[in-house]
């Protein structure tokens, strides 16, 4: 009888551990090439099916069909049109999920090349993949309401000549038909980042933001926040809500991520825990790789009701109305808060690189309403200082959000349904009170 020695057993082992890890990635070549042409199979079918049900089933005028490959549920400007369009007057269908790598059921495809084929109106509020595909009939609508307000970090065609190679452009962007926004000085940029005419992309301001705009909703849903998140009474509530780092959706790779080395939590848990409460609010491209462990973010276990993540709230809008301060970067985020009338702080430890990398529309310092801070002793002191910066403030709503005035769901209805377009005075400036839409 033979005994191995320990040192034999453990080299067999490693070996076993070795020749494993060898044919891992072996596999891995083939496990890509099998789901690259698993997706162009999928790409032919939708375009077949688009094809032969364009020929057999006329166009529904009375579809509008709400489609989102980010969502589990309407929200955002999705549902406002959603709830405002009568239920009488036209046929509401919806189409969710809540991460792009998500696979739709085959039932679901069949669905989705349907009302893709004969909804007179295609709603979108961010990129979906399918539309690349689809062929526009005449007489039906594309339509983007877009996720973020205003102009700020470059996307779509507006990144060719930045970090983005053209053929990993979204190529629906094109098919649009309709596109918002949120100020007629940016009309230009989202025209350029779906190229698309300029005439197709209207101020109409953006629909979510008139919950800004109405006292009644406000007071209660800070009641109705409340009460879900009994932590934030009798506290000042500190946002924390950065966009992501990577590229959150090229070529499959799905990298959002963030530097979590960033923030010091001992130090800021030390300096503000009496105060403050402070909540997470990450990305959904990045939550939802932590959903799926992809990447780790902090462990806010043993900060005694201080830190809180609240990342599940997927519209941030509900959140902002119970914030004291906001912490963000780069994110679209910057637009919405500034109807709550509450401090601002810039967190850009990146922006030299995040600037010449990505690419933003205008330069950095045309979105700051409030203080910058590079690392965590300047946020705790921005965060005290409670900066209003009230000029720079008014000149950013009118660069940005002049369409906004709390009717832009009721203008953008009118728009898409009715073909009609109501604006403030010379779409150029919000005055002190409210623009009234026209009559």
């Amino acid at each position: 009888m033979i005994t191995k020695t320990n040192e034999q057993t453990e080299n067999e082992t490693n070996n076993v551990e070795l020749s494993t890890e060898i044919i891992i990635k072996k596999r891995h070549p083939i496990k890509k090439l099998y789901k690259k042409i698993k997706r162009k199979i999928n790409r032919c079918i939708l375009i077949i099916a688009n094809r032969i049900m364009i020929l057999i089933f006329p166009l529904d005028e009375k579809r509008v069909f709400f489609l989102s490959d980010v969502r589990e549920e309407l929200g955002g400007n999705l549902k406002c049109l959603y709830d405002i369009i009568p239920d009488d007057k036209y046929n509401k269908v919806t189409s969710m999920k809540a991460d792009r790598r998500k696979v739709r059921s085959i039932k679901e495809k069949i669905r989705l090349a349907y009302n893709l084929s004969i909804a007179k109106y295609i709603l979108l509020e961010d990129l979906s993949k399918s539309t690349a595909y689809i062929k526009i009939r005449k007489g039906q609508e594309l339509i983007q309401l877009w996720h973020g307000a205003g102009a700020y970090k470059k996307f779509g065609f507006s990144r060719v000549n930045s970090d983005l190679e053209m053929k990993k452009i979204h190529q629906g962007y094109k098919k649009y038909t309709k596109a918002i926004t949120s100020g007629e000085e940016i009309r230009q940029c989202y025209a350029e980042a779906f190229n698309i005419d300029i005439n197709k992309v209207q101020a109409t301001g953006f629909p979510r933001t008139d919950i800004f705009f109405d006292k009644d909703y406000i007071e209660n849903k800070r009641k109705i926040m409340t009460e879900k998140y009994p932590f934030i009474k009798n506290k000042k509530v500190i946002v924390f809500a950065p966009t992501y780092r990577g590229e959150a959706f090229t070529a499959g790779s799905h990298s959002a991520t963030y530097d979590f080395s960033r923030l010091d939590l001992d130090k800021i848990y030390e300096n503000l825990k009496d105060e403050y409460v402070f909540i997470f609010k990450w990305h959904p491209a990045l939550y939802n790789n932590m959903l799926l462990g992809k990447i780790e973010g902090y462990d806010l276990s043993k900060y005694n009701n201080f830190y809180y993540d609240l990342s599940p709230e997927r519209d941030i809008n509900d959140l902002l109305l119970v914030t004291d301060i906001l912490i963000t970067d780069y994110s679209s985020v910057i637009f919405d808060y500034l109807f709550t009338n509450k401090p601002i702080i810039y967190f850009a430890y990146d922006i030299d690189e995040y600037a010449n990398g990505r690419g933003l529309y205008f330069p950095f310092k045309e979105y700051v309403y409030g203080k910058i801070a590079l690392d965590d002793d300047e946020l705790i002191s921005a965060i005290k200082a409670e900066d209003m910066q009230e000029t720079k403030r008014k000149k950013f709503t009118k660069k940005f959000l002049n369409a906004c005035d709390g009717h832009s769901t009721q203008k953008t209805y009118e728009w898409i349904f009715e073909n009609k377009l109501n604006s403030c005075e010379n779409n150029i400036i919000m005055e002190e009170e409210d623009c009234k839409l026209n009559t």
